[in-house]
């Protein structure tokens, strides 16, 4: 399954809201099959209402690198968290100050 048709659940948080998706990571062609994951995730925070589609109105996050998780709950757990740390102002390298800064 590919991120553009994942679950997306939605979580508010100190007047923002935080997209996840988590999803089964794909297969490649020339791994032999196996079942469904391990699991990675999507997301994005944004206020309230905000097109994550227009520039400059979303923090986009993803899982990093081979980070993956054995199960949905768990990607979906470790998305939500990524993206509190974006909204307290922890996460090392994101930031919802451009959308707080830009009026967004």
């Amino acid at each position: 399954m590919s991120d553009e048709h994942a679950p997306w659940q939605v979580v508010e948080y100190e007047g923002f809201e935080i997209h996840a998706a988590p999803y089964a990571k794909e297969q490649h062609e020339s791994e032999p099959q196996r079942p469904p994951g391990p699991y990675v995730y999507v997301g994005y925070v944004c206020h309230p209402g905000a097109d994550p589609a227009i520039p400059g109105h979303a923090v986009p996050f993803h899982a990093d690198g081979e980070e993956t998780f054995a199960t949905l709950e768990e990607a979906l757990a470790e998305a939500i968290h990524v993206g509190r740390s974006i909204v307290d102002g922890t996460h090392p390298d994101l930031s919802v100050l451009p959308l707080v800064t830009g009026g967004v």
